[in-house]
Formats: C-alpha cells, sequence, structure tokens
C-alpha cells in the first residue's frame, strides 16, 4: 500500500486533501545533479542503459521537491532500438535511428518484441520501486505507436515528419499494420514495467497534432485503444495516463480510447477540457512550462488560475503542459510544488464541505 497515494486517488477520480503535482522531465538537465552525473556517464544512452544510474537520476527531483509521483529515467526510444533499429543520441541533434523503415517489406520484417531487450528498464523500475519503498507511487511510460512510428520511418528528430505523414497517405495498410505492431510492442513495455513496480503507466502522444483529421482518426485512435484494451486485460490495477502534444481538438474521442487520464498540454483551457470530457477521465496538467522561467508572482498567479478553473473537484493531477525547460531554475520548481500544495489545500476542504452539505 502505497503512503502517499494522492497522485494514485486523482487518477482514479477519488477525492483528495489536496490536488498531487508531479512534472514532466521532473529529472532532467535543469537538475546540477543530473548535468553533473551525466558528465560522469559520459552519454545519455549510457545513463538509460544502467539500471543503477536511471534509478539514482529516478530519485534526484524526489530528494529536492515534495513531489507526488516519481516517473521512471528512461526514454521512449528504447522500443525501436529494441526492435533494431540502432539508436544513437547526437550531441546537439538528438535521437538517430540507423536503421529507419522506408518500406512495407521493412515493416512486415520487424519482429515482436523480446521483453529480455528491455530487462535494463525493468532492472531500474524494480530498484526505483525499492528505493521508494511504500512512500510513493512510480510511473512507467512508453512512446504512442504514432509518435514511435515518426521517429522510426524518419528516422530522427523533424520539424514536421513529413515522411511519415507521406506514407500514412500513400500506404494506409502498411502504416496500419505499423502501428498495429507498436502498440503490442508498447503494451509489452508498458506491462514489463508493471510488472517490475510501476503504479501508473504513461503513454506519450508527442507528435499527434501534427496529423491531420482524418489520417489521426484513422491510425492514432484505434492503435491508442489498442494499447489501453492490451493493458485493461493485463495490468488491470494499473492507472493509465495518455498525453497529447497537439492534440487539444481529440479531446472527447482521446476520452473514449479506454485511459483513465488525460494529459493536456498548455494550448489547451483546463475548464474548457474538464467540459468537454466530463466525468469520463480524469485531467493531467497543463502549466505553460515557459513559466518556469518567470518571477514567482507570476507562477503563483497561473498556479492559481489552474487549480480554480478544476475547482478543487476530484480528478485533477497538477503538472505542466509539457517537460521542464533545461533552463528551468530548481528553486522556480521549488516555489511551483509548493505552490499548488498550498493553494490547493483550501480548495479541496471548500469542495469537501459542499458535497457534505
Amino acid at each position: 500500500m502505497i503512503r502517499n497515494d494522492r497522485f494514485l486517488r486523482a487518477l482514479r477520480r477519488e477525492t483528495v486533501d489536496r490536488t498531487p503535482v508531479w512534472l514532466m522531465r521532473q529529472a532532467g538537465r535543469y537538475l546540477p545533479e543530473y548535468r553533473a552525473l551525466r558528465a560522469r556517464a559520459g552519454s545519455f544512452l549510457a545513463m538509460v542503459r544502467d539500471p543503477e544510474l536511471a534509478c539514482e537520476i529516478t530519485l534526484q527531483p524526489l530528494r529536492r521537491f515534495p513531489l507526488d509521483a516519481a516517473i521512471l529515467f528512461s526514454d521512449i526510444l528504447v522500443i525501436p532500438e529494441a526492435l533494431g533499429l540502432g539508436l544513437d543520441f547526437v550531441e546537439g541533434e538528438g535521437p538517430r535511428l540507423s536503421r529507419p523503415l522506408s518500406s512495407r517489406a521493412e515493416i512486415e520484417a520487424l519482429p515482436a518484441l523480446d521483453p529480455a531487450a528491455l530487462d535494463y528498464v525493468a532492472a531500474a523500475a524494480r530498484a526505483v520501486r525499492a528505493a521508494l519503498g511504500d512512500e510513493l507511487p512510480l510511473i512507467g511510460f512508453a512512446g504512442s505507436p504514432l509518435t514511435l512510428a515518426c521517429y522510426m520511418v524518419e528516422g530522427g528528430a523533424s520539424a514536421d515528419f513529413a515522411r511519415v505523414r507521406a506514407l500514412a497517405h500513400a500506404d494506409p495498410e502498411g502504416f496500419a499494420a505499423l502501428l498495429a505492431k507498436l502498440a503490442d510492442a508498447v503494451a509489452a513495455c508498458l506491462r514489463l514495467q508493471a510488472e517490475a513496480g510501476a503504479d501508473a503507466l504513461m503513454v506519450f502522444d508527442t507528435w499527434g497534432g501534427l496529423f491531420p483529421p482524418a489520417l489521426y482518426r484513422r491510425h492514432a485512435l484505434p492503435s491508442l485503444a489498442a494499447v489501453a484494451a492490451a493493458l485493461r486485460r493485463e495490468c488491470p490495477a494499473r492507472p493509465l495516463i495518455l498525453f497529447g502534444r497537439g492534440t487539444g481538438p481529440w479531446l472527447e474521442a482521446l476520452a473514449a480510447t479506454g485511459f483513465d487520464a488525460l494529459g493536456l498540454d498548455w494550448t489547451v483551457e483546463l475548464a474548457a477540457a474538464r467540459a468537454r470530457v466530463g466525468e469520463r477521465v480524469a485531467l493531467q496538467g497543463n502549466l505553460d512550462p515557459a513559466l518556469l522561467l518567470a518571477p514567482p508572482a507570476a507562477i503563483e498567479a497561473a498556479v492559481a488560475e489552474l487549480l480554480a478553473a478544476y475547482g478543487g473537484a476530484p480528478g485533477h493531477v497538477f503538472n505542466l503542459g509539457h517537460g521542464v525547460m533545461p533552463e528551468a531554475d530548481p528553486e522556480r520548481v521549488s516555489f511551483l510544488v509548493e505552490t499548488v500544495a498550498r493553494l490547493s489545500a483550501p480548495l479541496h476542504a471548500r469542495a469537501a464541505a459542499r458535497a457534505q452539505a
């Protein structure tokens, strides 16, 4: 039993004493201790592949801030690497896959994910779970099938992933087959993390917002529903979170895919999102990450506005609308976390009083 279960309770839309808070990329380059460890490790991938280092990085922000959840330090591209596409991170450029997909034949030749290829991810999750004990929940994560396909076809990062979109237009059956294979791989990767101790599972649909409605409807939504259905069968006790960047137009459809919570980017109004999805899912987010570069007064005002928009009702997890920026000051992060706790507690008390009246 997890002692601090605010985060898990909020995902289940149960009452809490204050709004739980954790931050995407809460372990990362804005922390000096992370930068020092990366300098010693030599590369980003060296840290991802070393369970001891991944555990240490996961725990770093928890030593600084009273967060309500840990998220495993890893990367969404461990799945393409495990499928044989080769992975490296080029300084100043980002991830590169050495064997990107370029044909239907290559898609059809993709193997099923061998969980043994991700033993180091499971080992890291077990190490974090042991270190956390029963104090805090641990979040496991993976990229969405569509986002993984973007990297696997493009071979790396892109401003618009035009090559991927072109493939989806030109060969919809082949693209659907790729996403079906990736849905199985994503579910397998998340199941592995659940078995290793993750208490909640999150899918990042980072690039879904780049796709036109017809492609998103045909390809992204079914593959997300397939991931959720598999995890419902295999990990029924784990709450499921889906974060989409640029997918605000799809909130109603995303709420119907089977996830327990939707993570919102900063371009979506929280109150409007709540009105659109109603009681179907919890909501996570969605402070503009740039506010962590602003003065404390601006942070406090924005936090107050977001909390008021949700009103202390069940089902809100406070987070950013994307990850912590490398330029963020850890003192601003500390102030943010403290402010969420300070301002949200009275809102939840008043909501509880109204419910009992």
